[in-house]
């Protein structure tokens, strides 16, 4: 029999009248099931939010760090145990998936260390006007309040420690909504948060069905503050939803890799095919796109197809490179987008081969911009490459997309790559390396339809609190 994992609301494990079945997407197996929450669920975790908040926003700084550390050192010494489960419920590779789990506690310590070392400051009217020299302004950041944090299935662990952290670390109480298939991997976290001690209705989880619960969360009065991470299509939602709310979205991208004439191939052809089929390309700074100089497009092509024939093709469990997609839905449509552009002459360098939800790599030659391929995020283990005329014609398709999360450009000559990374419109630019999230320390954005806001350590701490002046007037 299955185990049935409870919600973690106002400090205890609650269930629900209706519940929702959990399947393997390598096997079909049940992995178990997981409360789906009502309407009036949801508003219990949200009243139990918005009582524990003006105790938890009292504490200091160093106060909220312990529970963090603790956090983080639960989630170092279950690393194994909630990698196990991830791997079979996202049908990640075993290593990656123990990985993901150990980041997060990193992310957790590392926002706990960063959190105690922001500093309010204090400002001085004499600095503007004269008339204003006896005006004294202490700025400080408080907390904007209740904090839904929505993570995806991709990284079900690591992008919602990303989010509840910064969240806690400011002062803000959380309401975590963990994917439904992920909602298992999520509730693993929670237990982690859950045994920190931290004080009953700090730290809420919510899981249930989308249609039910999903417009119904967003738009609840209770909630100050919205970030979420998932696709590009309801991120959009979400923003209409919001309304005057704040809100931190991290949807999908289009990331395109630049290989000038000058590049060093084998580094480039390396990280090319880490960037595209990293756990299949399920990720949203997966490397989608290739634009190529025509001069050095064959030699790359080569490169990169030697590669990719040697990536393993299994089941998680075997820390395979390609793993099965993460529904058959997903498979259909990456599917779809390799026939359109075979019938309209680009080059598959590979057999298709699909068994269920496990599509095998492919690598595509020769796609054109009337292709959905050149424009659609795949989210699969497919590569196409476009070739180009100048470093103009790439910039030029890079910023046609509309996506702007990422790109990588791949030259020797820094400053004319260097050049490139100013013309692309893109919320990170990597030089001679894949596309990829991190370190968690720098700033993570996408603009256009990848996203809004800044994330990032300490890009998100600032991003869910609010400054706050109080000015006094000094007797000269």
């Amino acid at each position: 029999m299955t185990e049935h994992y409870l919600n973690y609301v106002n400090g205890e494990w609650r269930d629900s009248a209706d519940a929702i079945e959990i399947f393997e997407p390598a096997t079909g197996k049940s992995l178990g099931t997981v409360p789906a929450m009502s309407h009036e669920d949801v508003d219990y975790v949200m009243d139990s939010a918005k009582k524990a908040l003006p105790a938890w926003r009292a504490l200091s700084y160093v106060e909220r760090a312990a529970y963090l550390q603790k956090a983080a050192d639960i989630l170092y010494w279950d690393a194994e145990k909630i990698g196990s489960t991830l791997s079979k419920e996202i049908a990640k590779g075993l290593k990656s998936s123990i990985g993901e789990v150990t980041r997060t506690a990193e992310i957790v310590e590392y926002t706990a260390k960063v959190g105690v070392t922001l500093d309010g400051e204090v400002m001085e009217g004499g600095n503007f006007e004269a008339a204003s020299k006896n005006k004294l302004a202490v700025v400080r950041r408080e907390p904007v309040g209740l904090v839904l944090a929505i993570s995806p299935f991709n990284y079900p662990v690591n992008l919602a420690g990303s989010k509840i952290a910064p969240a806690l670390m400011g002062g803000n109480v959380v309401a975590f909504k963990p994917p439904t298939q992920g909602s298992i991997s999520g509730l693993l976290l929670a237990k982690a948060f859950a045994e920190a001690g931290l004080p009953a209705g700090v730290f809420n989880t919510i899981t249930g069905r989308g249609r039910v619960i999903g417009d119904y969360i967003v738009e609840h009065p209770a909630v100050n503050f919205i970030n979420f991470t998932g696709s590009s299509a309801v991120g959009k939602n979400i923003g209409k939803l919001a309304g005057m709310r704040p809100i931190m979205l991290e949807l999908g991208g289009k990331d395109a890799a630049i290989v000038l004439e000058d590049a060093d191939l084998d580094l480039t052809a390396k990280n090319i095919v880490a960037g595209a089929f990293g756990y299949s390309g399920q990720r949203c700074t997966a490397v989608k796109r290739v634009l190529v100089m025509d001069s050095v497009a064959d030699e790359l092509v080569e490169k990169v197809t030697a590669l990719a024939k040697d990536l393993t093709v299994g089941i998680p469990e075997e820390d395979a490179d390609i793993t099965p997609l993460i529904d058959t839905k997903s498979a259909d449509y990456v599917q779809g987008l390799i026939e359109e552009a075979a019938e309209k002459g680009a080059k598959p360098l590979f057999d298709f081969k699909r068994e269920g939800n496990l599509i095998y790599p492919m690598v595509m030659d020769q796609v054109t911009t009337d292709m959905r391929l050149a424009w659609e995020e795949p989210f699969g283990p497919v590569l196409p490459f476009i070739r180009v005329k100048s470093a103009d014609e790439a910039v030029k398709i890079a910023n046609e997309s509309e996506y702007g999360l990422q790109s990588s450009v791949f030259s020797r000559n820094f400053e004319k790559a260097f050049a490139i990374a100013g013309k692309l419109e893109v919320g990170t630019v990597h030089i001679n390396n894949k596309t990829q999230r991190g370190p968690d320390n720098f700033p993570f954005l996408g603009v256009k339809s990848s996203g809004a806001g800044v994330q990032g350590v300490k890009y998100s701490i600032q991003a869910m609190t609010r400054v706050k002046s109080v000015v006094f007037n000094i007797e000269g």
